[in-house]
């Protein structure tokens, strides 16, 4: 199968074919398409154009292409439909993907829309999912599961488990409830196979199961099922009871999202944008950043003006301003994203004590590396080796600070409750800067004798 690729040709071409109203080409077109490949095409349209395609083609497909669309093209389609032409979109998704659709509706909408779902079940469902944060697993999960009670039989079970599986789009795993329905554990589909149809569910399933309560947070689902390579997981409320499921391609959704998060941090963005938000809100994403940034740089030039007298005398010092800064951000940096990293993946093992120490001899031995070569290109330079010796000096100085910086900082953030990507972006460089030249003049000053 040839990998779909977007072009100006073709959006122009399904433009051109909703101008003319061309229906059944239209539906021919696309119905080769991945309905995820269609929701691309409609990103690209106008609203009108969009809202057209979306009821042109069958429920079973615009239902799934809703799903993948941008939230704001999303919301402009909804707003064009009535509640009965929603309820019908929604009647054909899993209950987690409609609860979140609905979820995005004024709440004036979402009564009218859950009235006009004729399966009163999927509606109920959609209701319960409604009720959970959306930041929490209850929030991520969807009803749809196979569950089968321990005191039924093999007959029984299969009888049971084939009507439930019309529901599903993908039988991950079996789960064991009791009669108060807890979970218990799951089944192995061999073992069912295997066993007299008269056989209990009782004796034969499995009770270790891993599992997750409504209110745990997504993105400790997230941990839970990398570490254990998991493609579904089961949810349990306050009582143990299974409420649902939370499958992989959910938990990929939350990963890029802490990952887009956690690189707009890094990069000093402060809110949840995207390229195509308006100037004001992509502004307010930035500015307090920049504005640390600006603070930060006057408090270097500060820094500076009390060494006006070192300048005078030994102007190379100046020169070198840019690199010392420069190796503190960058080193910086470097030793906040691996902390940052490795307390997102929880491989951060042992006392902050003895993961400072190490960071910190990283640091030095990478210091006293870097200040050699500095210290044989500043004398060779300059021919000055007390002045290539102060440099090279600070530079170890500076690069081991700004190693402790970088470690400490998201350790503590994280300690307090605090995204510790925050400290990868701006806050690192703009302390390191500041900390970074105050050491360099203040050692160049203390080995020069000025």
């Amino acid at each position: 199968m040839t990998p779909f690729k977007l072009t100006d040709q073709l959006v122009a071409d399904i433009q051109s074919l909703i101008a003319h109203q061309e229906d059944g080409q239209l539906r021919t077109m696309l119905k080769e398409f991945h309905y995820a490949d269609v929701a691309e095409i409609v990103n690209e349209l106008d609203t009108e154009e969009a809202t057209y395609l979306i009821k042109l083609l069958d429920s079973e497909k615009t239902s799934d292409i809703l799903t993948e669309l941008d939230e704001d093209v999303r919301e402009e389609i909804l707003n064009n439909l009535s509640p009965k032409e929603i309820a019908g979109e929604i009647g054909e998704l899993d209950t987690d993907d409609a609860a979140d659709i609905i979820g995005e509706l004024p709440k004036e909408i979402i009564k009218e829309v859950i009235s006009e779902i004729e399966d009163k079940d999927h509606a109920k469902d959609i209701v319960d999912l409604l009720r959970y944060d959306e930041d929490s697993a209850g929030g991520l999960m969807a009803k749809e599961l196979v569950k089968v009670n321990e005191n039924w039989t093999v007959t029984k079970c299969v009888r049971q488990m084939r009507i439930q599986a019309e529901n599903v789009t993908r039988v991950h795993s079996i789960y064991v409830v009791d009669d108060e329905e807890k979970l218990k554990g799951r089944l192995s589909l061999k073992d069912l196979l295997t066993v007299s149809t008269e056989t209990h569910i009782s004796e034969i399933y499995i009770p270790k199961v891993d599992y997750v309560n409504v209110n745990e947070k997504p993105e400790e689902v997230a941990k839970i099922m990398s570490k254990y390579d998991l493609e579904a997981i089961p949810v349990v409320d306050e009582i143990n009871r299974l409420v649902g499921r939370i499958t992989i391609d959910d938990i990929v959704d939350v990963i890029r999202e802490e990952a887009d998060k956690d690189y707009q941090m890094a990069a000093g963005i402060s809110q949840d944008v995207e390229a195509d938000d308006s100037i004001w809100e992509l502004t307010r994403a930035r500015l307090p950043w920049l504005i640390l940034g600006l603070f930060g740089g006057g408090a270097a030039a500060m820094i500076m003006g009390g060494f006006e007298e070192m300048f005078s005398k030994y102007t190379v010092l100046f020169l070198f301003t840019p690199l010392i800064a420069a190796m503190a951000g960058n080193v910086g940096v470097q030793s906040s994203a691996i902390i940052v990293q490795g307390l997102a993946n929880d491989d951060i093992k042992g006392s902050v004590g003895s993961r400072l120490i190490k960071e910190m001899l990283l640091a030095l031995l990478n210091g006293i590396i870097l200040a050699a070569l500095l210290l044989l290109f500043t004398w060779v330079w300059k021919g000055s080796f007390n002045t290539a010796l102060a440099i090279s000096v600070s530079l170890i100085a500076v690069i081991v600070v700004a190693g402790f910086i970088g470690t400490f900082t998201p350790l503590f953030l994280h300690k307090r409750g605090i995204d510790p990507a925050i400290a990868t972006g701006p806050f690192i460089t703009t302390s390191n800067d500041i900390f970074g030249i105050l050491i360099y003049f203040w050692i160049a000053k203390l080995i020069l004798g000025i």
